[in-house]
């Protein structure tokens, strides 16, 4: 993957930091790679003629560019591929990225969140009083995985007794986002049977609601495309994806990361109980500290300067988030976990794990809404937590989390 230097030379110390980088391998611990590529400079040649960029200043500058694209990155990471991922506004770019997301956008307005925080809240005591109960557990599938997938299957209007299948899917689709050098035959094969079997079920249920219209997103989306919007069918089912892998898969990390983290760091654990009010910061620190997504990709579209270096159109990059929000350039004493670094009054360098520009997260209310209820509940209910092994993690290097986190929780 490396292809400046030959195959009898010893691969540089830069070199091996590249390859553990993106290594699936390497998923339980892959900040000490990034510092390394830190250190040789903000722009490290990576795979297929790529540059990585590690450093935030320069990550910000080119998220923030709309001269650069991701509309490219199917090819990018997928150009082998024998299933093609039904495109989403995700992978577009203006005018029909500014169509899609504007009727997608009406689900997570400020107002639509608030209003889902009760639930939140709901199904949070509910999966915490049977956490508490049972005293140890995997934390992911008895509380990261069914807060978030509850959620946005409601919010899309997928039937409960469909609740698990969808997670299946998911879990497939979310595997096969990494390069596809990294998958082995096995999972690209699971990625095209959970790709065909999404577009099945999603596609009867938009078909059930064209028919039997109810008050959830699906019906929105499919009474616009009647309304004239010109939502193809493949559009609206590539949206469906994201919204079901991205409004689900990233927050199950989150909430994980974000438990491992407040267990790393009792400390900071008993500063949350002690001023609960600190939930909504935390999130933007776990965010940062141990961000769900690990990289993205841009493509140049004109020839663009960014911090010393030239690039050409077609040039293509990859963007390391986590080791940006680990830049001590940006962020003072980068790899300490602080809740309060984003509190009122605080002025830190905004973290890169929503995305900038064009391409911000769309999810990103909810998925505040649903951490800062967990943080609040752990904060409110449990005296302690603790971690009862290491915890394993999956080879994704896209979309980076644990299989499995096992815990111990005392009630307070």
């Amino acid at each position: 993957m490396i292809s400046d230097h030959s195959a009898s030379a010893a691969p540089t110390p830069v070199q091996i930091a590249v390859l553990e980088s993106i290594a699936p391998h390497m998923r339980h611990n892959p900040y000490g790679s990034y510092e390394i590529l830190r250190a040789d400079g903000p722009f490290v040649p990576g795979p297929h003629d790529t540059h990585l960029v590690t450093r935030h200043r320069e990550a910000q500058a080119i998220m923030q560019d709309a001269r650069w694209s991701h509309a490219e990155e199917p090819e990018l990471l997928h150009g082998d591929s024998e299933v093609e991922l039904p495109g989403s506004f995700l992978w577009m770019e203006p005018p029909e990225h500014t169509r899609l997301r504007g009727l997608v956008g009406k689900a997570f307005t400020a107002r639509t969140i608030s209003g889902m925080r009760e639930r939140a809240e709901q199904l949070t005591g509910d999966l915490l009083d049977k956490v508490l109960a049972q005293g140890e557990v995997d934390l992911l599938d008895a509380l990261a995985y069914p807060l978030p997938l509850t959620m946005v299957c409601e919010l899309l209007g997928v039937p409960e007794e469909a609740h698990e299948h969808v997670r299946t899917m998911s879990t497939g689709i979310a595997r096969g986002l990494d390069p596809d050098v990294l998958l082995s035959p096995d999972e690209l094969a699971a990625r095209t049977a959970a790709v065909h079997a999404f577009l099945e079920f999603f596609g009867d249920l938009v078909d059930r609601r064209r028919a039997e219209p109810r008050a959830d997103l699906i019906t929105a989306l499919v009474q616009a495309d009647d309304a004239g919007a010109g939502l193809t069918r493949t559009e609206l089912l590539g949206t469906l994806l994201i919204l079901v892998v991205a409004g689900h898969e990233t927050t199950v990390n989150l909430i994980g990361n974000g438990v491992l983290a407040l267990i790393r760091h009792p400390e900071e654990f008993q500063r949350l109980r002690s001023f609960p009010e600190l939930a909504e910061p935390a999130v933007d620190e776990v965010l940062r500290y141990d961000a769900p997504v690990h990289l993205t990709t841009r493509t140049a579209h004109d020839e663009i300067a960014v911090g010393g270096r030239i690039f050409a159109p077609g040039d293509a990059v990859i963007v390391l988030l986590a080791s940006a929000n680990r830049d001590p350039l940006a962020f003072p004493d980068a790899d300490r976990f602080d809740i309060a670094r984003y509190a009122r009054g605080t002025r830190p360098e905004r973290h890169l794990s929503f995305g900038l520009g064009l391409h911000y997260c769309l999810g990103a209310p909810l998925a505040r809404l649903e951490m800062s209820v967990v943080l609040r509940a752990l904060a409110s209910r449990v005296e302690s937590m603790t971690l009862l092994e290491e915890p394993p993690y999956r080879p994704n290097v896209v979309v980076r989390g644990m299989s499995q986190l096992r815990v111990r929780m005392e009630p307070r």
